[in-house]
């Protein structure tokens, strides 16, 4: 499958049914998805592989392992609305991946990848250290999307759990206007995909 067709397809991702700011509920961009999703297919990462996706959401991220070929996909989100949208989203596709409801730090399992796009921490300072303490748990190889100006922390939180960042690939997110305390329509924001490598 080529690149823009995966980013057609990841294009009908249903959006958040109830977004809540709290939780930083944002649709991953279907061209970042798919651009983040076949980089990592070239390196190896996702054909054939155990993929999760942590904080799932709506799926756009696990639905599109398993368009490129994932053996094993599993999602998980701590909002059962999301969860049921990424599971309808993930049959519509013709896929059967495996969608859990419940908090990301009680995630158990062994996979060969971990891909997600976690809370940037805008709302709570470094929301995202729960996803990559987890990540770094479960799976040898990580992608994860931050803001690229916390890329000293994310490179720091890396090497403490024994991982390298091997490749950043940068991206801009074009967040629409979703919460009260957004007051522009439409506002573009730099960000991060790390690959990150355990050296064990």
């Amino acid at each position: 499958m080529k690149q823009k067709e995966l980013e057609r397809l990841l294009q009908g991702a249903p959006a958040h049914p109830s977004p809540t700011a709290a939780l930083e509920q944002y649709l991953t961009p279907a061209r970042s998805a798919a651009a983040a999703l076949y980089f990592a297919a070239s390196q190896g990462d996702i054909s054939g592989k155990r993929v999760a996706d942590l904080g799932c959401g709506t799926g756009i991220l696990a639905v599109g392992a398993g368009l490129l070929g994932a053996s094993e996909v599993v999602g998980v989100d701590i909002d059962e609305r999301a969860v049921e949208a990424a599971r309808g989203f993930g049959s519509e596709m013709g896929l059967k991946l495996e969608f859990r409801s419940g908090d990301i730090r009680l995630f158990h399992g062994e996979f060969d990848t971990v891909i997600m796009n976690p809370p940037f921490g805008a709302q709570r300072r470094h929301a995202d250290r729960p996803f990559l303490q987890k990540a770094f748990e479960v799976a040898p190889v990580v992608y994860s999307f931050h803001l690229a100006r916390t890329e000293d922390w994310v490179r720091r939180e890396a090497s403490g759990a024994g991982f390298t960042v091997t490749h950043k690939n940068k991206y801009v997110f074009a967040i629409r206007h979703l919460y009260e305390f957004h007051r522009k329509e439409r506002q573009e924001v730099e960000v991060l995909l790390f690959r990150m490598e355990s050296g064990r």
